[in-house]
Protein backbone atom coordinates (compact mmCIF):
# COMPACT_ATOMS: atom_id res chain seq x y z
CA UNK A 1 0.00 0.00 0.00
CA UNK A 2 3.03 2.27 0.34
CA UNK A 3 2.99 3.20 -3.35
CA UNK A 4 -0.73 3.94 -3.59
CA UNK A 5 -3.17 6.26 -1.86
CA UNK A 6 -5.68 5.04 0.68
CA UNK A 7 -8.54 5.83 -1.72
CA UNK A 8 -6.90 3.75 -4.48
CA UNK A 9 -6.38 0.86 -2.07
CA UNK A 10 -9.96 1.06 -0.87
CA UNK A 11 -11.32 1.16 -4.43
CA UNK A 12 -9.34 -1.92 -5.40
CA UNK A 13 -10.50 -3.84 -2.33
CA UNK A 14 -14.23 -3.14 -2.64
CA UNK A 15 -16.20 -6.27 -3.46
CA UNK A 16 -13.32 -8.71 -3.95
CA UNK A 17 -10.29 -10.24 -2.33
CA UNK A 18 -6.92 -8.82 -3.28
CA UNK A 19 -5.77 -12.36 -4.03
CA UNK A 20 -5.46 -13.72 -7.54
CA UNK A 21 -7.13 -17.07 -8.16
CA UNK A 22 -4.77 -19.95 -8.81
CA UNK A 23 -5.62 -23.59 -9.45
CA UNK A 24 -4.46 -24.38 -5.94
CA UNK A 25 -6.64 -21.65 -4.39
CA UNK A 26 -9.72 -22.64 -6.42
CA UNK A 27 -9.32 -26.24 -5.27
CA UNK A 28 -8.83 -25.00 -1.70
CA UNK A 29 -12.05 -22.94 -1.83
CA UNK A 30 -13.95 -25.96 -3.13
CA UNK A 31 -12.71 -28.15 -0.27
CA UNK A 32 -13.73 -25.51 2.26
CA UNK A 33 -17.19 -25.24 0.68
CA UNK A 34 -17.72 -28.97 1.04
CA UNK A 35 -17.01 -28.62 4.75
CA UNK A 36 -19.56 -25.83 5.17
CA UNK A 37 -16.81 -23.23 5.52
CA UNK A 38 -15.10 -20.59 3.42
CA UNK A 39 -12.14 -18.21 3.23
CA UNK A 40 -13.02 -14.89 4.83
CA UNK A 41 -10.83 -12.89 2.45
CA UNK A 42 -13.10 -13.84 -0.46
CA UNK A 43 -16.15 -12.19 1.14
CA UNK A 44 -14.69 -9.69 3.62
CA UNK A 45 -15.64 -6.56 1.72
CA UNK A 46 -19.09 -7.94 0.98
CA UNK A 47 -20.01 -8.72 4.60
CA UNK A 48 -18.04 -5.84 6.13
CA UNK A 49 -18.33 -2.92 3.70
CA UNK A 50 -16.41 0.30 4.16
CA UNK A 51 -19.69 2.06 4.92
CA UNK A 52 -23.39 1.08 5.04
CA UNK A 53 -24.73 -0.14 1.70
CA UNK A 54 -28.52 -0.33 1.66
CA UNK A 55 -30.37 -2.63 -0.72
CA UNK A 56 -33.39 -0.33 -0.30
CA UNK A 57 -33.93 2.39 -2.87
CA UNK A 58 -35.49 5.84 -2.43
CA UNK A 59 -39.14 5.52 -3.37
CA UNK A 60 -42.39 7.52 -3.27
CA UNK A 61 -45.97 6.23 -3.22
CA UNK A 62 -48.52 8.83 -4.34
CA UNK A 63 -51.76 8.65 -2.40
CA UNK A 64 -53.84 9.69 -5.40
CA UNK A 65 -52.52 6.64 -7.26
CA UNK A 66 -53.22 4.23 -4.37
CA UNK A 67 -56.49 5.44 -2.88
CA UNK A 68 -58.97 3.91 -5.33
CA UNK A 69 -57.36 0.48 -5.11
CA UNK A 70 -57.18 0.66 -1.31
CA UNK A 71 -60.88 1.55 -1.17
CA UNK A 72 -61.71 -1.23 -3.63
CA UNK A 73 -60.54 -3.77 -1.06
CA UNK A 74 -63.68 -2.89 0.96
CA UNK A 75 -65.75 -4.70 -1.68
CA UNK A 76 -63.38 -7.61 -2.24
CA UNK A 77 -62.58 -8.99 1.22
CA UNK A 78 -63.98 -8.65 4.73
CA UNK A 79 -61.80 -8.01 7.79
CA UNK A 80 -62.56 -11.58 8.91
CA UNK A 81 -61.38 -13.03 5.60
CA UNK A 82 -58.28 -10.88 5.30
CA UNK A 83 -57.29 -10.74 8.96
CA UNK A 84 -56.05 -7.24 8.20
CA UNK A 85 -57.36 -5.52 5.07
CA UNK A 86 -54.13 -3.86 4.04
CA UNK A 87 -52.33 -2.89 0.83
CA UNK A 88 -48.65 -3.08 1.72
CA UNK A 89 -45.90 -0.86 0.33
CA UNK A 90 -43.01 -2.79 -1.18
CA UNK A 91 -39.60 -1.29 -1.82
CA UNK A 92 -38.12 -2.68 -5.07
CA UNK A 93 -34.91 -3.45 -3.21
CA UNK A 94 -36.61 -5.19 -0.27
CA UNK A 95 -39.26 -7.37 -1.92
CA UNK A 96 -37.68 -10.47 -0.38
CA UNK A 97 -38.68 -9.31 3.11
CA UNK A 98 -41.77 -7.21 2.21
CA UNK A 99 -40.27 -4.01 3.59
CA UNK A 100 -40.92 -0.38 2.70
CA UNK A 101 -37.32 0.45 3.59
CA UNK A 102 -34.61 -1.30 5.58
CA UNK A 103 -36.27 -3.43 8.23
CA UNK A 104 -39.47 -1.35 8.37
CA UNK A 105 -42.86 -2.38 6.99
CA UNK A 106 -45.62 -0.02 5.88
CA UNK A 107 -49.11 -0.54 4.53
CA UNK A 108 -52.44 1.24 4.03
CA UNK A 109 -55.32 -0.29 5.97
CA UNK A 110 -58.96 0.45 5.19
CA UNK A 111 -62.09 -0.23 7.23
CA UNK A 112 -65.73 0.67 6.66
CA UNK A 113 -68.47 1.89 9.02
CA UNK A 114 -69.48 -0.71 11.59
CA UNK A 115 -66.50 -2.96 10.94
CA UNK A 116 -64.30 -4.34 13.72
CA UNK A 117 -61.16 -6.40 13.14
CA UNK A 118 -60.29 -9.24 15.51
CA UNK A 119 -58.03 -8.51 18.45
CA UNK A 120 -54.47 -9.82 18.21
CA UNK A 121 -50.94 -9.26 19.44
CA UNK A 122 -47.47 -9.85 18.04
CA UNK A 123 -43.78 -9.40 18.67
CA UNK A 124 -43.57 -6.55 16.19
CA UNK A 125 -44.08 -3.02 17.44
CA UNK A 126 -46.69 -1.13 15.44
CA UNK A 127 -48.08 2.34 14.85
CA UNK A 128 -50.93 3.94 12.92
CA UNK A 129 -51.06 7.36 11.27
CA UNK A 130 -54.61 8.29 10.33
CA UNK A 131 -54.99 9.50 6.75
CA UNK A 132 -58.72 10.06 6.17
CA UNK A 133 -62.20 9.26 7.40
CA UNK A 134 -64.30 9.71 10.53
CA UNK A 135 -65.23 7.30 13.30
CA UNK A 136 -62.03 5.23 13.51
CA UNK A 137 -60.99 3.79 16.86
CA UNK A 138 -58.36 1.51 18.34
CA UNK A 139 -58.44 -0.56 21.53
CA UNK A 140 -55.02 -1.30 23.07
CA UNK A 141 -55.03 -3.53 26.15
CA UNK A 142 -58.49 -2.26 27.05
CA UNK A 143 -57.72 1.43 26.34
CA UNK A 144 -60.12 2.54 23.59
CA UNK A 145 -59.18 5.65 21.59
CA UNK A 146 -61.16 7.65 19.07
CA UNK A 147 -59.04 8.71 16.08
CA UNK A 148 -58.94 11.63 13.67
CA UNK A 149 -56.84 12.66 10.68
CA UNK A 150 -53.10 12.93 11.36
CA UNK A 151 -53.40 11.36 14.81
CA UNK A 152 -50.46 9.08 15.64
CA UNK A 153 -51.34 5.87 17.50
CA UNK A 154 -49.24 3.17 19.16
CA UNK A 155 -49.89 -0.55 19.38
CA UNK A 156 -46.68 -1.66 21.11
CA UNK A 157 -45.02 -5.04 21.11
CA UNK A 158 -47.08 -7.65 22.96
CA UNK A 159 -50.23 -5.56 23.46
CA UNK A 160 -53.67 -6.82 22.52
CA UNK A 161 -55.13 -4.46 19.94
CA UNK A 162 -57.99 -4.18 17.51
CA UNK A 163 -59.26 -1.48 15.14
CA UNK A 164 -62.62 -0.49 13.81
CA UNK A 165 -64.91 2.23 12.55
CA UNK A 166 -68.04 3.25 14.43
CA UNK A 167 -71.52 2.90 12.99
CA UNK A 168 -72.35 6.19 11.29
CA UNK A 169 -68.71 6.84 10.45
CA UNK A 170 -67.10 6.90 7.02
CA UNK A 171 -64.54 4.60 5.39
CA UNK A 172 -61.20 5.21 7.08
CA UNK A 173 -57.67 4.74 5.80
CA UNK A 174 -54.54 4.83 7.90
CA UNK A 175 -50.90 3.95 7.46
CA UNK A 176 -49.65 0.97 9.42
CA UNK A 177 -45.97 1.00 10.37
CA UNK A 178 -44.29 -2.04 11.92
CA UNK A 179 -40.88 -3.61 12.42
CA UNK A 180 -42.04 -7.01 11.10
CA UNK A 181 -38.95 -7.46 8.87
CA UNK A 182 -36.67 -6.84 11.85
CA UNK A 183 -38.53 -9.33 14.03
CA UNK A 184 -38.30 -11.93 11.25
CA UNK A 185 -34.59 -11.23 10.73
CA UNK A 186 -34.05 -11.82 14.44
CA UNK A 187 -36.22 -14.96 14.22
CA UNK A 188 -38.24 -13.66 17.16
CA UNK A 189 -41.68 -13.05 15.66
CA UNK A 190 -44.85 -14.39 17.29
CA UNK A 191 -48.48 -13.70 16.33
CA UNK A 192 -51.54 -14.55 18.40
CA UNK A 193 -55.29 -14.00 17.97
CA UNK A 194 -57.27 -13.13 21.09
CA UNK A 195 -59.13 -16.22 22.42
CA UNK A 196 -62.39 -14.25 22.50
CA UNK A 197 -61.66 -12.55 19.13
CA UNK A 198 -62.46 -9.19 20.76
CA UNK A 199 -61.23 -7.68 24.01
CA UNK A 200 -63.18 -5.70 26.54
CA UNK A 201 -62.92 -1.93 26.90
CA UNK A 202 -61.55 -1.76 30.45
CA UNK A 203 -60.96 1.97 30.85
CA UNK A 204 -62.84 5.19 30.02
CA UNK A 205 -62.63 6.05 26.32
CA UNK A 206 -59.56 8.21 25.53
CA UNK A 207 -58.25 7.78 29.10
CA UNK A 208 -54.65 7.48 27.85
CA UNK A 209 -54.75 10.97 26.35
CA UNK A 210 -56.60 12.45 29.32
CA UNK A 211 -54.02 11.01 31.72
CA UNK A 212 -50.69 11.43 29.96
CA UNK A 213 -51.05 14.19 27.35
CA UNK A 214 -50.73 17.16 29.72
CA UNK A 215 -47.97 19.33 28.23
CA UNK A 216 -45.13 19.45 30.73
CA UNK A 217 -47.29 17.70 33.33
CA UNK A 218 -47.14 14.19 34.71
CA UNK A 219 -49.98 12.62 36.72
CA UNK A 220 -48.97 12.50 40.38
CA UNK A 221 -48.54 9.04 41.82
CA UNK A 222 -49.20 7.32 38.49
CA UNK A 223 -47.00 4.26 38.08
CA UNK A 224 -45.96 2.87 34.69
CA UNK A 225 -43.55 -0.05 34.30
CA UNK A 226 -43.96 -0.96 30.62
CA UNK A 227 -41.04 -0.36 28.21
CA UNK A 228 -43.22 1.73 25.88
CA UNK A 229 -45.16 4.97 26.16
CA UNK A 230 -48.33 5.01 28.29
CA UNK A 231 -49.67 7.65 25.90
CA UNK A 232 -51.07 5.56 23.06
CA UNK A 233 -52.51 8.44 21.02
CA UNK A 234 -50.70 11.64 20.00
CA UNK A 235 -53.28 14.01 18.57
CA UNK A 236 -52.62 16.19 15.53
CA UNK A 237 -53.96 19.53 16.81
CA UNK A 238 -51.65 19.85 19.85
CA UNK A 239 -48.75 18.47 17.81
CA UNK A 240 -49.11 21.15 15.14
CA UNK A 241 -49.63 23.81 17.80
CA UNK A 242 -46.39 22.76 19.51
CA UNK A 243 -44.52 22.96 16.21
CA UNK A 244 -45.81 26.43 15.37
CA UNK A 245 -44.99 27.72 18.87
CA UNK A 246 -41.49 26.27 18.68
CA UNK A 247 -41.04 27.76 15.20
CA UNK A 248 -41.50 31.25 16.66
CA UNK A 249 -38.48 30.91 18.93
CA UNK A 250 -36.02 28.78 16.97
CA UNK A 251 -34.18 28.72 13.67
CA UNK A 252 -34.63 24.96 13.67
CA UNK A 253 -32.31 22.32 12.33
CA UNK A 254 -30.44 23.08 9.09
CA UNK A 255 -31.27 19.50 8.04
CA UNK A 256 -34.83 18.98 9.31
CA UNK A 257 -36.40 22.39 9.87
CA UNK A 258 -38.51 22.68 13.02
CA UNK A 259 -38.59 19.11 14.27
CA UNK A 260 -40.12 17.56 17.38
CA UNK A 261 -39.92 13.94 18.48
CA UNK A 262 -42.84 11.99 19.86
CA UNK A 263 -41.69 10.79 23.28
CA UNK A 264 -42.70 8.57 26.15
CA UNK A 265 -44.00 11.11 28.72
CA UNK A 266 -42.93 8.82 31.56
CA UNK A 267 -39.26 8.62 30.54
CA UNK A 268 -38.67 11.25 27.86
CA UNK A 269 -37.34 8.47 25.61
CA UNK A 270 -38.69 7.03 22.35
CA UNK A 271 -42.31 5.93 22.18
CA UNK A 272 -41.33 2.28 21.64
CA UNK A 273 -38.14 0.27 22.01
CA UNK A 274 -37.58 -0.35 18.30
CA UNK A 275 -39.48 2.43 16.53
CA UNK A 276 -39.16 6.18 16.92
CA UNK A 277 -41.29 8.90 15.37
CA UNK A 278 -41.24 12.65 14.81
CA UNK A 279 -43.08 15.50 13.12
CA UNK A 280 -41.23 18.29 11.36
CA UNK A 281 -42.38 21.63 10.03
CA UNK A 282 -40.87 23.37 7.02
CA UNK A 283 -41.62 27.07 6.94
CA UNK A 284 -42.92 28.63 3.70
CA UNK A 285 -40.16 28.46 1.09
CA UNK A 286 -37.75 26.68 3.45
CA UNK A 287 -35.16 24.30 2.03
CA UNK A 288 -32.96 22.22 4.31
CA UNK A 289 -29.40 21.05 3.79
CA UNK A 290 -28.45 17.45 3.10
CA UNK A 291 -27.26 14.93 5.65
CA UNK A 292 -27.25 11.16 6.03
CA UNK A 293 -27.81 8.85 8.98
CA UNK A 294 -27.49 5.25 10.01
CA UNK A 295 -31.19 4.45 10.14
CA UNK A 296 -34.15 3.99 7.81
CA UNK A 297 -37.02 6.47 7.52
CA UNK A 298 -40.62 6.32 6.32
CA UNK A 299 -42.10 9.78 5.70
CA UNK A 300 -45.72 10.80 5.21
CA UNK A 301 -46.75 14.32 4.28
CA UNK A 302 -49.26 15.51 6.89
CA UNK A 303 -49.69 19.05 5.56
CA UNK A 304 -48.75 21.08 2.52
CA UNK A 305 -46.55 20.10 -0.37
CA UNK A 306 -42.88 20.07 -1.24
CA UNK A 307 -40.03 17.98 -2.52
CA UNK A 308 -37.06 16.01 -1.28
CA UNK A 309 -33.77 15.04 -2.86
CA UNK A 310 -32.68 11.58 -1.79
CA UNK A 311 -29.36 10.25 -3.01
CA UNK A 312 -29.46 12.70 -5.93
CA UNK A 313 -33.05 11.89 -6.96
CA UNK A 314 -35.89 14.42 -6.63
CA UNK A 315 -39.30 13.38 -5.29
CA UNK A 316 -42.25 15.80 -5.26
CA UNK A 317 -44.81 15.12 -2.54
CA UNK A 318 -48.12 16.44 -1.26
CA UNK A 319 -50.53 15.56 1.56
CA UNK A 320 -50.79 11.81 2.32
CA UNK A 321 -47.96 10.83 -0.04
CA UNK A 322 -45.44 8.44 1.51
CA UNK A 323 -41.74 8.23 0.69
CA UNK A 324 -38.70 6.52 2.17
CA UNK A 325 -35.08 7.38 2.88
CA UNK A 326 -32.77 4.34 3.09
CA UNK A 327 -29.89 4.17 5.54
CA UNK A 328 -26.80 6.32 4.89
CA UNK A 329 -28.26 8.17 1.94
CA UNK A 330 -28.08 11.95 1.75
CA UNK A 331 -31.47 13.63 1.93
CA UNK A 332 -32.83 17.17 2.06
CA UNK A 333 -36.33 18.64 2.00
CA UNK A 334 -38.06 21.75 0.71
CA UNK A 335 -41.45 23.40 1.18
CA UNK A 336 -42.89 24.22 -2.25
CA UNK A 337 -45.24 26.91 -0.91
CA UNK A 338 -44.32 30.54 -0.21
CA UNK A 339 -47.27 31.02 2.13
CA UNK A 340 -48.15 27.73 3.87
CA UNK A 341 -46.34 25.41 6.25
CA UNK A 342 -45.45 21.88 5.19
CA UNK A 343 -45.34 19.08 7.78
CA UNK A 344 -43.76 15.65 7.49
CA UNK A 345 -44.49 12.76 9.84
CA UNK A 346 -41.67 10.22 10.12
CA UNK A 347 -41.18 6.85 11.74
CA UNK A 348 -37.78 5.22 11.92
CA UNK A 349 -35.54 2.62 13.55
CA UNK A 350 -33.32 5.13 15.38
CA UNK A 351 -34.08 3.65 18.84
CA UNK A 352 -32.40 0.44 17.66
CA UNK A 353 -29.43 2.29 16.19
CA UNK A 354 -28.93 4.31 19.37
CA UNK A 355 -29.45 1.42 21.76
CA UNK A 356 -26.80 -0.61 19.93
CA UNK A 357 -24.37 2.30 19.69
CA UNK A 358 -24.59 2.36 15.89
CA UNK A 359 -26.03 5.81 15.25
CA UNK A 360 -23.95 8.12 13.06
CA UNK A 361 -24.83 11.28 11.16
CA UNK A 362 -22.91 13.18 8.51
CA UNK A 363 -23.60 16.49 6.78
CA UNK A 364 -22.92 16.99 3.09
CA UNK A 365 -19.92 19.31 2.91
CA UNK A 366 -19.88 20.05 -0.81
CA UNK A 367 -22.03 22.43 -2.88
CA UNK A 368 -23.25 24.46 0.07
CA UNK A 369 -24.82 21.38 1.63
CA UNK A 370 -27.11 20.63 -1.33
CA UNK A 371 -27.04 17.60 -3.61
CA UNK A 372 -26.89 17.80 -7.37
CA UNK A 373 -29.96 16.19 -8.93
CA UNK A 374 -28.71 13.16 -10.82
CA UNK A 375 -32.06 11.75 -11.99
Amino acid sequence: MADQSYDQYREEMIGRANVADTPELVAYYERLKQLGTGALWTVANKIEPWEPISTSVPYLWRYKDLRDDVMKALDLVTPEQAGRRVVYLENPGRADVVAAVGWLYSGLQVMGPGELASSHRHSASALRFIMEGEGAFTNVDGHKMTLGANDFVLTPNGTWHEHGVAEGGTPCIWQDGLDIPLMNALEANFYEVHPDLQQAVSYPVDDSTATWAGTGLRPAGMAWSKPYSPLFKYEWAPTYEALTKYARVTDGSPFDGVMMEYVNPHTGGPVMQTIGASMQLLRPGERTKAHRQTGSFVYQCAKGKGWSIINGQRFDWQERDIFVVPAWMYHEHANASDSEDACLFTFNDLPVMRALGLYREEALAENGGHQPILT
